[in-house]
């Protein structure tokens, strides 16, 4: 299967990385290749791109894609070793950077991939293949506790209990090993009139499980920091998220990183020093247009959110 994925706010998150030609720009999520080719275009010989994926199929096919580049640097790791990467690469710093935290139309409409409510495939949801914890190791070992936890943090489920008690007493005749088993389970689950017309019920719960299998929001407020360390000063960092559970970590790490005084408010004077690190471009975050969404239809919960280095 052809590696396909429509770049989301694709010309809004470059635009905003005020590209330098002889600059040098990370793509943290490199997926298709498509944010990293808008750099790229920008950039003469002196400038350098540096794109990393934990998916050696994304690697593979941005390779094929950026083939006319020589400016560029793969890198087959997950972005939150952004600051090692640059170590090996002996790069002490760079002028901007982009993240785009969505799950490629490639990994969902890849079957095999066990990301899709949809499809019928193995239950696998690893971004990195080489990852030893898969979707099925989750759903066929955790607690009832512990998947009932995991449902209404990371998928903000109301029914958590309910599918994490029917997941754990239907597992113990029998593994629940595919995709299309745990989907029908949820629908056989949930009562019908909380079934939400033109939305899938285990939307949610896949979610939530595919976060966990990758880690997702454990590394993000850590990642954000190592790449907001790693700017040069009056570079910035552009970050697509896709739920409001990422977007509120990069809002408040940005937040706090554009902290000025944190002393008590009852202080007469300040006594801690703190100055803002970064300055926040966007008070609100940018979405995508009518247009763009009705062209793509996976854009519509994205936000961009860009900050600056003071």
């Amino acid at each position: 299967m052809e590696f396909k994925h429509i770049s989301v706010l694709l010309n809004e998150s470059v635009d905003a990385l005020c590209v330098k030609k002889d600059g040098i720009y990370a793509d943290g999520t490199l997926g298709g290749g498509g944010h990293s080719e808008k750099i790229l275009e920008k950039l003469d010989k002196n400038g350098l791109l540096i794109g990393i994926d934990q998916d050696i199929e994304a690697i593979g096919a941005a390779k094929k894609r950026l083939e006319r580049f020589s400016n560029v640097i793969f890198e087959n790791t997950n972005f939150k070793n952004i600051k090692q990467i640059l170590e090996k690469n002996h790069i002490s710093a760079i002028d901007g950077a982009v993240l785009d935290l969505g799950v490629s139309s490639y990994q969902l409409d890849n079957a095999e991939r066990g990301f899709s409510y949809i499809a019928d495939a193995p239950l696998d949801m690893r971004m990195d293949k080489t990852s030893p914890v898969s979707a099925y190791d989750v759903v066929n070992t955790y607690s009832e506790d512990e998947l009932s936890k995991i449902f209404f943090e990371y998928g903000e489920e109301k029914f958590s209990k309910k599918f994490a008690k029917e997941i754990v007493t239907r597992r113990i005749n029998k593994s629940i090993d595919t995709t299309k088993e745990l989907s029908d389970l949820i629908k056989d689950t949930i009562p019908q009139k909380f079934i939400q017309k033109g939305s899938h019920p285990a939307k949610r719960v896949f979610q939530a499980i595919r976060i966990e299998v990758n880690g997702e929001l454990r590394i993000l407020e850590n990642a954000i920091n190592d790449f907001f360390d790693s700017l040069k000063k009056g570079g910035r960092l552009a970050i697509i998220s896709f739920h409001s559970l990422e977007d509120r970590i990069v809002k408040n790490t940005f937040l706090n990183l554009s902290k000025g005084c944190i002393c008590p408010k009852d202080f007469p004077v300040c006594v801690c020093g703190n100055t803002p690190k970064g300055k926040i471009i966007t008070r609100k975050p940018v979405i995508p247009s009518d247009e763009e969404i009705n062209m793509n239809k996976r854009a519509k919960s994205s936000k961009l959110r860009i900050i600056e280095k003071l």
